[in-house]
């Protein structure tokens, strides 16, 4: 039995919080060229199953989603947020009877990932953001055990350290010309999407397997 109470003020709190989420994610979005994924990124969190849960166990200072895992040792906001986002890594591993397989992430997708990671981090640090922190951040993160397919792991860790780079390069740059510097590295027209399709093909035969990846 849930003993938690929802505080009112929890209600405005959680909501502010998604909504600033969400506009920074929107905002990185738009700058890699996918602007509807921006628009209707991380919509579920507004489906009841998932809000209810956010407000219940809101703090202010960590996901409600880890403290209900914390209280109860499960989520149901979570089982239903990732299986409805395609963002997400989790959403793209198969046979759990054999202990789960990574498959790669559509490149839209694995992009839409990156900028919610840039997102949660600009909403986290607000001013403080820096594309260094988030690099350290997912140094952090990645020596945990991410069951999460090598080229989409690859993409996003030479994509964050990219921006590190030229943020150290270039400090006095704001960073939305450091976004773009990196989307037309070495005057590549999009060079994320270049570097995605290179990793995929070391590979060996995976390409063939995956046509939708060239969407």
């Amino acid at each position: 039995m849930n003993t938690r109470r929802i505080k009112f003020i929890n209600i405005f709190k959680h909501l502010k919080t998604v909504c600033t989420h969400k506009l920074y994610v929107g905002y990185y979005c738009f700058k890699f060229g996918i602007p509807l994924q921006g628009i209707i990124h991380d919509f579920s969190k507004f489906s009841p199953v998932e809000f209810w849960e956010s407000v219940r166990y809101y703090t202010g200072v960590r996901s409600p989603i880890d403290t209900c895992k914390e209280e109860k040792g499960y989520s149901l906001a979570w089982q239903h947020h990732k299986g409805k986002n395609k963002h997400h890594y989790h959403y793209w591993v198969d046979e759990m009877d054999a202990g789960g397989k990574a498959l790669i992430m559509p490149y839209r997708y694995a992009l839409e990932m990156l900028c919610d990671y840039l997102g949660a981090g600009k909403a986290y640090n607000g001013r403080g953001f820096t594309f260094a922190k988030e690099y350290e951040w997912w140094l952090e993160k990645e020596k945990g055990s991410l069951v999460m397919h090598p080229v989409t792991r690859k993409f996003i860790s030479l994509s964050l350290f990219k921006l590190c780079e030229l943020e150290k390069e270039n400090p006095d740059l704001p960073q939305n010309r450091i976004l773009y510097k990196l989307k037309h590295l070495h005057k590549s027209k999009n060079w994320l999407k270049i570097m995605y399709a290179r990793l995929i093909k070391q590979y060996a035969g995976m390409y063939r397997h995956y046509p939708w990846m060239q969407e």
